[in-house]
């Protein structure tokens, strides 16, 4: 890093500015000006200046007191997401996966309000939207949306429900707050989700977590199959076990490699 400095290249701003962001955590989800200056080492007129600028740029938002991180953020960890390559090392277990349950099978990350396809296995199509690697659906009515959304923490999950434009796409389509919220804890209570023609009239969807090295849920492994080969008891008994043992092998292969 010294050596960086010295050559001219190092950016102290915005070495200030990830710092600004990193002091933000699950112990501090909100922050004064004057806590993030104390915290990060800074002046008080520089971390404003730093969170003004991160506030227009929609990272951060505030109340007039403090400060807190936007679901946003997110979005600078997908490229790091993208690059691990998931589809190649997810690859074989998806198959197995498919040929067990004779269904398609995904697996996504979020980038708010969407989740973006990383990797697919197709088996027909069921859906009339043609879906592969880079599409992006909403993410609250889709099985792997909700699984990455239970993984949000309370303030991002917070701010997503507060500012997430909700349609009814089906008649079975949850768009109420409160009982979007309800849903999404009770996917982190059962460890997996169920969404019944939510998103689209005719598919069933099941998916569960795949977490990293520290149990942060980083991506999402689904299972789709047409309402007229399934039902919600005979997703959970005939195809969940084989999406939990999935979805266990993928989070194994990337600790692995060292990835998460």
């Amino acid at each position: 890093m010294a050596g960086e400095a010295s050559s001219g290249t190092f950016l102290q701003g915005l070495e200030r500015g990830l710092a600004v962001i990193r002091a933000f955590s699950a112990d501090a989800p909100a922050l004064t000006l004057s806590e993030v200056a104390r915290d990060v080492g800074i002046t008080p007129a520089t971390a404003r200046r730093i969170l003004l600028t991160l506030s227009e740029l929609g990272y951060v938002r505030t109340d007039g007191r403090q400060f807190s991180l936007t679901p946003r953020v997110l979005a600078l960890g997908w490229a790091y997401l993208s690059s691990l390559d998931l589809g190649e090392l997810a690859g074989p277990y998806m198959e197995e996966l498919s040929a067990a349950t004779r269904e398609s099978c995904s697996i996504a990350t979020l980038d708010l309000p969407d989740i973006v396809y990383v990797a697919r296995v197709p088996t027909s199509r069921i859906m009339t939207v043609a879906l592969g690697v880079g599409a992006r659906l909403p993410a609250y009515p889709t099985s792997m949306g909700r699984v990455l959304l239970a993984g949000l923490g309370a303030v991002e999950l917070d701010v997503y429900l507060s500012d997430v434009q909700t349609d009814q796409l089906t008649p079975h389509t949850v768009t109420a707050p409160d009982l979007l919220r309800a849903a999404i804890d009770q996917t982190r209570t059962d460890g997996y989700a169920l969404v019944d023609q939510e998103l689209e009239l005719g598919l069933r969807s099941l998916a569960a977590p795949i977490h990293n090295s520290r149990g942060h849920i980083v991506a999402a492994l689904n299972v789709s199959a047409h309402a007229s080969r399934s039902t919600p008891d005979s997703l959970r008994q005939e195809v969940l076990p084989h999406l939990l043992h999935a979805a266990t092998q993928i989070t194994t292969a990337l600790k692995h490699r060292g990835h998460l």
